[in-house]
């Protein structure tokens, strides 16, 4: 009897590179996130994410990118189109930049 497919997740916390070092190919990074490489490759052409590539041109994203990818699909499966996503994790991106900011200072922690 086959088994139900289950989503794969990333290492555990223990085995995981750092969150910036690019180690999954497309292949890994689309199986890890549940899109396909062509909608990784749809989401770099509207500028949603930038892998990084190898000397080869090869795209290699970071565990970042994961949990971004993940973010962007979950946006998307809400019906918000790739323009209003992008919008969203701009502000989503100030909004961090601003609270750590706030942190830094002694400011309030909400």
């Amino acid at each position: 009897m086959t088994q139900p497919a289950r989503e794969p997740a990333p290492p555990s916390d223990g085995d995981q590179p750092p969150s910036d070092q690019a180690v999954y190919g497309i292949s890994v990074a689309a199986e890890l996130t549940g899109c396909t490489p062509e909608t990784l490759r749809l989401y770099e052409r509207r500028n949603l994410l930038t892998p990084a590539r190898t000397d080869g041109g090869t795209r290699r994203y970071t565990n970042d990118d994961i949990r971004r990818i993940r973010r962007i699909a979950e946006l998307s499966a809400t019906g918000i189109n790739l323009t209003g996503v992008a919008h969203i994790l701009a502000l989503e991106s100030e909004n961090l930049e601003l609270r750590n900011r706030l942190t830094d200072r002694g400011g309030p922690d909400r």
